[in-house]
């Protein structure tokens, strides 16, 4: 992706902050209803939307403590108020286009534990096909280390990062990254495009407005949000968010600051298995299953014969071939013990053996990588 626009896109995670959605206290119907317009009007041409939203403690803080709200049980007592709000809020600025919104309430650790990683996915994907738009936010209501008010921004990055988007979309109270603060300086310079970030852009960067009220975040966490976005082959556009359309703006040619990926999704989520699985154990495959592994296929329960130590859901195992030789590695979505009793099967048989309807495949494709 070398331009502001989303014609090679195909999937993109797009991060509201609280100041964008809240004003003292109450939702701003009107912008999100002009969110919400941009987003059916990108769907309408078959791009898939996950959003990810701040604002459930700027929503429920005045029926908790006034203005004040700043202790954790209170910050997470008016999380749980302002959630409500917050999606209800999201829901009337969808219902005129007739599209039903789905809320998935993440903490960083759904993000970093393989095992919950995949039911994220898993649920992420599932509201994807049922032609929903996800909605994302952090469980504040039940964090335990301090919440980050306002601060979704790597969130959103590891949403992005875990659904293989193509466009990280982080809409800000600033037009993108300046070589300094064009709010204290004024002869400030624009930058339109990184290829990479450095210790010289951190530098340029600032924290929260803090004539907003509200928020936590600023172009620091932007910034390291774009980097873990990088990493995972998603391009990053810092963009105003306080405009009429503030995506379609975006293809019109609104001031916005493009930090472009180097490498597609899924070449860096192939580079990721490839170094950083240290398999737990080892599944054999027939000699149908190897073929067709290296054909592009996912692994069923039918081509396996057997499988070796003692692992849990979302654990790294090596998958081998008749002969013992590696054929790929990958993260699987059935514990060791599953495995053993669903050895040999057709895939609509699994499911009562086990007593639960689980994923089709033990190891799903977009999981493994291959060994040449």
């Amino acid at each position: 992706m070398t331009d502001t626009s989303f014609s090679s896109a195909k999937r993109i995670v797009v991060k509201t902050g609280s100041a964008l959605v809240a004003e003292n206290g109450k939702p701003r119907h009107e912008w999100l209803e002009k969110l919400a317009s941009d987003i059916v009007a990108l769907r309408r041409r078959g791009l898939q939307i996950v959003l990810v939203s701040s604002g459930a403690v700027a929503l429920g803080r005045q029926s908790v403590a006034g203005s004040g709200a700043n202790r954790l049980d209170q910050k997470q007592a008016a999380a749980a108020i302002g959630q409500l709000r917050l999606m209800s809020a999201i829901a009337t600025a969808f219902e005129p286009h007739d599209v039903t919104i789905g809320q998935a309430l993440l903490t960083l650790s759904d993000t970093e534990i393989r095992r919950r990683w995949l039911n994220a996915r898993a649920t992420l994907e599932t509201l994807l096909e049922a032609g929903t738009v996800p909605v994302s936010t952090e469980n504040d209501t039940v964090a335990t280390d301090e919440i980050r008010y306002g601060d979704n921004d790597r969130l959103a990055a590891r949403v992005a990062q875990m659904m293989g988007a193509d466009v990280l979309v982080l809409l800000s109270d600033i037009d993108g990254l300046y070589t300094a603060d064009p709010r204290s300086h004024p002869d400030a310079a624009h930058i339109p495009h990184l290829a990479e970030l450095t210790a010289e852009h951190d530098a340029m960067a600032t924290g929260a407005n803090a004539d907003a009220g509200v928020g936590s975040g600023g172009m620091a966490t932007k910034l390291a949000a774009a980097r873990i976005a990088h990493a995972a082959g998603c391009s990053t556009l810092i963009t105003l968010g306080n405009r009429d359309h503030p995506l379609l703006s975006i293809e019109d040619g609104a001031r916005a600051t493009l930090i472009s990926a180097a490498t597609t999704p899924a070449s860096a989520r192939a580079a990721w298995l490839a170094g950083h699985l240290t398999p737990e154990g080892a599944i054999t495959l027939d000699e149908g299953a190897a073929k067709a592994l290296r054909g592009g296929a996912s692994l069923l329960a039918v081509g396996i014969t057997g499988v070796t130590g003692n692992f849990e859901r979302g654990a790294a195992v090596a998958l081998n071939a008749p002969s013992g030789k590696m054929v790929g590695k990958g993260v699987t979505a059935y514990g060791s013990a599953e495995i053993a009793r669903v050895i040999g099967r057709q895939s609509d048989e699994v499911e009562a053996i086990l007593g639960y309807r689980g994923r089709p495949a033990i190891v799903h494709r977009d999981d493994m990588v291959l060994v040449r």
